[in-house]
């Protein structure tokens, strides 16, 4: 691919080629920066912060040292990326980061090797944010560098997170506040039970987008971030979500349980900006309404 573009404003060079090229996918345009296939005003330029001013040329050139990069795991999307962050769509069924028992793929281990590109770039990694269940889909963000990670993490309080989930059975409102004690200390199963020193209190806001016969599809808003929450609140007001292998285990229908992230924004790192993104509902999901 060549092509040539002319800078209307100014600005880093990396987001400029994002935003020009959005029919490539961002790692071969990082690898047509890194093997010295853009030029700006006819000068190779290999820094993704290269400032551009207005009228400045760019041209596009691939060079054959560009080597086509790893392979992301199936399902798995990359919705936005720059210096410091990732967001990603994780599908079902892909571990956030490796238990104790390690061996299998994760989210985690595929940007790093997706960031590294190659051999050449070893030292290249992410960091983990926040996590999602191995059996729940949706939007995720990593961080890219160390700074990165510490901003978000210290501001979370400040990230807004939403669920889709479909549930058997249906709740007595159409929205409501879900609020109880929960004893995380099983490494297997989280238990509402009474208040005390070793509980953690969970709250999470829920509205009914649909009901069907014996179907209810929620839309959930986390106020805190507990193991398990929504999983164990739906299953304790008798509206366990349909797949769930620990609270649901005769409600299992399909290749997945029916809970996914679908909208997250958070305050950038770097630039203080919020930063937000939606998912629709998998069509996997929307079909155990209909079953």
């Amino acid at each position: 691919m060549r092509a040539s573009f002319t800078a209307s404003e100014d600005g880093p060079l990396l987001p400029f080629l994002f935003a020009h090229l959005p029919e490539v996918k961002r790692l071969k345009v990082r690898q047509w920066l890194k093997y010295e296939g853009v030029s700006v005003n006819g000068v190779v330029v290999v820094r993704s912060d290269h400032a551009l001013l207005t009228g400045d040329l760019i041209a596009i050139a691939p060079t054959a040292k560009a080597a086509p990069g790893p392979r992301l795991p199936a399902g798995m999307v990359i919705r936005y990326e720059d210096d410091a962050v990732i967001v990603i769509e994780k599908p079902a069924n892909l571990l956030s980061i490796a238990t104790d028992a390690g061996g299998e793929s994760t989210a985690y281990t595929a940007l790093n090797d997706y960031v590294r590109g190659d051999k050449r770039n070893r030292q290249a990694r992410i960091w983990i944010v926040h996590r999602l269940d191995r059996e729940t889909s949706g939007l995720m963000v990593f961080a890219r560098t160390e700074a990165a990670k510490r901003a978000l993490q210290e501001n979370w309080n400040l990230a807004s997170k939403r669920y889709f989930a479909v549930t058997d059975g249906a709740p007595p409102r159409d929205e409501g506040t879900l609020v109880d004690h929960l004893d995380e200390s099983s490494a297997f199963r989280v238990r509402i039970t009474r208040r005390s020193e070793n509980t953690r209190e969970a709250i999470t806001h829920y509205r009914v987008v649909r009901r069907t016969a014996r179907r209810t599809l929620f839309e959930l808003t986390l106020e805190t971030g507990r193991r398990h929450q929504i999983r164990v609140q739906l299953a304790g007001i008798q509206c366990p979500i349909v797949g769930d292998p620990k609270y649901h285990p005769a409600g299992a229908e399909g290749k997945r349980m029916a809970l996914h992230s679908c909208a997250l924004s958070f305050p950038h790192p770097v630039s203080g900006e919020r930063h937000a993104f939606t998912s629709d509902l998998p069509m996997e999901m929307a079909r155990l309404l209909e079953s």
